[in-house]
């Protein structure tokens, strides 16, 4: 797999995989299926266990992705953001293939393919080696809906939002009370935690910081989506 380290946020469908490397963790972007679901490897860098954000399609680019030599990193962990089929398409055969422990939200637990070995609440940690994730529930695009935080000790935080947090807005919703519930957690839980200089990692798409999304906030209450 064609890998490029000169990390913009971008990935195109089928295309080459992104690499960031930052002092203890690599964060590696892929764009697999037919809806562009991004999928991210982060990789401690003293020990070499992974972690996958959704594997959410194409399971042989992901395996690829891994990769087949004696230096991979060992797949320890996946975490599916939510209960939409689109971001599991390729979790039971990924977790079979590498053995790994897989972990969700409870409330989207039941729709899984297979059944999460862990699962997590609002404030829980998951551990990457020797890196550490906190798990933040934002609740409005579906029940179980989480984000995934990596505080770097030496700079900027990194937030992987699954479908909660785009862009430009916060995920679909279902309902005005949907909406204005994830609304709430995101502003409460997110924009009110977090500094500016936070990069984020939508499930589609490309990426984007708190603080350049922070000036539409009340633009995002007004118009209901």
């Amino acid at each position: 797999m064609d890998l490029v380290d000169d990390y913009t946020g971008h990935v195109e469908p089928g295309g080459a995989a992104s690499r960031r490397t930052l002092p203890a963790l690599t964060i590696t972007k892929l764009s697999v299926g037919p809806m562009d679901n991004n999928a991210y490897l982060l990789t401690c860098r003293a020990t070499r266990e992974a972690l996958l954000v959704d594997a959410a399609n194409d399971p042989q680019r992901l395996s690829d992705l891994i990769g087949y030599g004696q230096d991979r990193p060992t797949l320890r962990t996946i975490v599916t953001t939510h209960q939409h089929a689109d971001h599991w398409q390729g979790l039971g055969a990924t977790a079979g293939a590498f053995g790994a422990n897989t972990i969700a939200h409870p409330l989207d637990a039941d729709p899984l393919p297979v059944p999460p070995d862990v699962l997590v609440e609002h404030g829980d940690t998951i551990p990457v080696g020797e890196v550490t994730l906190e798990v933040i529930h934002l609740r409005g695009h579906t029940p179980g809906s989480i984000a995934l935080l990596y505080r770097d000790p030496t700079g900027t935080a990194h937030l992987f939002t699954g479908d909660s947090l785009f862009p430009g807005g916060v995920g679909k919703t279902s309902t005005p009370e949907n909406f204005t519930s994830l609304l709430d957690d995101v502003e409460s839980r997110v924009f009110a935690e977090l500094p500016d200089s936070t990069w984020f990692y939508p499930g589609h798409g490309d990426d984007s910081t708190l603080g350049e999304q922070r000036p539409h906030l009340t633009e995002w209450r007004s118009r209901g989506w």
